[in-house]
């Protein structure tokens, strides 16, 4: 048995995209069964039929400019025991790199290298060293005043985290990015645990380097089967959520992986992709309810 979620963020404009979803379905041979409303804006329907791969396609192509998000996957443990998500431009709207780099007014140089990384044009660790370097200098204090200043959740993100660990799923924050905002950022939206590169500073000042080993995306992917082999369960119960190429082992290696306004190398690849709802399409796509939300 599977399951298609559909989320639209507009609760209008999922009937149309129903009815082009289910017309694309029963045209690929899927047998629908009974829906069930999830809460504005989201549907689930029960299938019958041989081939995600086949059937994810067909509904994709049905809902394009339908501002609609779906995912079909195998009904079973759909409710994971592990969130693993990535921070920047995932968990939180901003590369916090690219902001740094801002203050060190080296944005644009800093911003350019850190697109072809995400698009896995070139290596994330080089990316990552060169983008530090430019950083030599600049006061440990820009730091907080980044946080404070340009920090912010993404719509959804401390529902989706505290829900699941209300129902007792573990948590995890992982990222290529920084110890400094992975910590404050892992506080205010909920999670049990993160893991992140460290920036080194002379206790005034960045000096321009990183501390090793970096974590990029085989540690994504090693955090991943370390935090599920803890909760004594497989990676397919395991929800992965980011939008860059060092996301994407991880990605492919959960129960469900999920490219969150992602880049095409990543949405390619993804079991599903949220382009238009928020982070609590997550909630959905696992059968929960909106009456299931934990409040925030």
């Amino acid at each position: 048995m599977l399951a298609l979620t559909l989320v639209s963020p507009d609760p209008a404009k999922l009937p149309r995209a129903v009815d082009a979803g289910l017309a694309a379905l029963a045209s690929a041979g899927a047998r629908v069964k009974e829906p069930r409303t999830l809460g504005p804006g989201a549907m689930e329907y029960l299938l019958e039929a041989d081939s995600i791969a086949h059937l994810r396609a067909a509904v994709d192509a049905a809902l394009a400019g339908l501002e609609t998000d779906s995912a079909i996957q195998p009904y079973a443990d759909r409710k994971k025991r592990l969130l693993i998500a990535d921070m920047d431009s995932t968990i939180i709207g901003c590369e916090c790199l690219d902001e740094l780099a801002d203050f060190a007014g080296v944005k644009d140089q800093g911003s350019a290298i850190t697109e072809r990384a995400m698009r896995g044009e070139i290596g994330f660790e080089g990316a990552l060293r060169e983008r530090v370097a430019m950083l030599k200098g600049l006061e440990l204090s820009a730091l907080e005043r980044c946080y404070a200043e340009r920090v912010r959740l993404n719509p959804g993100a401390r529902t989706l985290v505290t829900t699941m660990a209300a129902h007792g799923a573990r948590c995890v924050l992982v990222s290529g990015g920084f110890r400094f905002f992975t910590g404050r950022v892992a506080a205010a939206c909920g999670f049990h645990d993160e893991r992140a590169n460290t920036l080194i500073d002379d206790g005034a000042r960045l000096t321009g380097e990183v501390g090793m080993p970096i974590l990029g995306r085989e540690a994504k992917l090693t955090a991943l089967v370390e935090e599920t082999s803890d909760l004594a369960v497989g990676p397919h119960m395991a929800l992965a959520v980011g939008d860059g190429a060092n996301d994407l082992m991880m990605i492919q290696a959960a129960g469900l992986g999920v490219a969150y306004r992602a880049k095409p190398v990543v949405a390619a690849e993804a079991h599903a992709r949220v382009d238009h709802a928020d982070l609590t399409a997550l909630l959905y796509f696992q059968g929960y309810a909106q009456s299931q939300f934990a409040a925030d």
